[in-house]
């Protein structure tokens, strides 16, 4: 059984435009009139070409819960089709720093990169940095989820969903391998990463140093793991004598890389009766919080 992997499987399509030209030599040559398919796309690739998607959110939940971040306190911008300025809750525009633009929904969408469902709501604002990783130690006891080079939006997006709804202590993430917590991210999460603290670190191998001096036990998720999950937190009495919990997850391939698996406590695997060899990072994640947090 392999380490828990995240799947980065979209795929592009491209499409070709064939056309044939038939030309009448026995005219003077003059500039073509565009064809009724460039008048079309024209209009399509003038659309996005000064967009900047740093600091954008979209859609109702992951704007709403970043509108109730306390930590979210200057530079938002605001932007409500009618319908959703009529229908959002008052507290949402008390705040004086809110600056507030109701547009069409279309225009709105050409504020945000392709394809983007913005419900009628988007905002812009100073992408969230975290706070220290003593801070979040400080919060309390309980559990903290370590993400390994995971990279996919998505994927940390659900993460991030998951560990509110299991209600985790915090996310670590790796400052230089990790995209900034907006767009496509935010969006999965649901308003997630105005909900969950998280910490961004250099190293990791530091950090779970760190944590191990502050009387957390971190376990490794990994294939290769001598004990299931389950096993080894009843044998470590998580619940009872163990109050400081790490769970460390891998992505993109190769899992767990070597140096962080050798700074984690110990290594555990889920069980997976049904023979497939591998799982993706979010669905991982969600069931280490489920054997961690619902269990207790």
């Amino acid at each position: 059984m392999s380490s828990f992997r995240e799947r980065n499987d979209r795929k592009s399509h491209s499409a070709k435009n064939r056309s044939q030209n038939f030309v009448d030599r026995s005219k003077p040559a003059g500039p073509k009139p565009p064809r009724e398919e460039e008048r079309r796309i024209k209009p399509q690739q003038n659309h996005k070409s000064k967009a900047n998607y740093d600091g954008w959110l979209w859609g109702v939940h992951a704007v709403e819960a970043a509108l109730k971040n306390s930590a979210r306190t200057s530079q938002i911008r605001l932007f409500l089709s009618e319908e959703r300025a009529k229908s959002a809750p008052p507290a949402l525009f008390k705040r004086t720093e809110i600056k507030i633009s109701v547009l069409p929904p279309v225009e709105i969408s050409r504020l945000l990169p392709p394809d983007a469902v913005h419900q009628g709501m988007a905002m812009h604002a100073p992408v969230l940095e975290g706070e220290s990783l003593d801070d979040l130690m400080e919060r309390g006891d309980g559990v903290i989820l370590m993400l390994d080079q995971v990279t996919d939006p998505q994927n940390i997006g659900a993460i991030f969903r998951s560990a509110a709804a299991f209600g985790a202590r915090g996310l670590i993430l790796q400052d230089r391998h990790s995209p900034p917590l907006q767009g496509v991210l935010a969006k999965t999460a649901v308003g997630a990463v105005d909900v969950v603290p998280f910490a961004r670190v250099t190293n990791l191998s530091r950090a779970l140093e760190t944590l191990t001096e502050n009387g957390y036990v971190s376990i490794g998720l990994a294939g290769e793991g001598e004990f299931n999950l389950h096993e080894l937190l009843a044998q470590q009495g998580w619940g009872d004598t163990l109050k400081k919990l790490v769970l460390v997850l891998g992505a993109e391939g190769e899992g767990i890389r070597r140096l962080v698996a050798e700074h984690c406590d110990h290594l555990a695997r889920i069980p997976m009766p049904g023979g497939f060899e591998s799982l993706n990072v979010s669905h991982a994640a969600s069931i280490s919080l489920y054997e961690a947090c619902a269990r207790v």
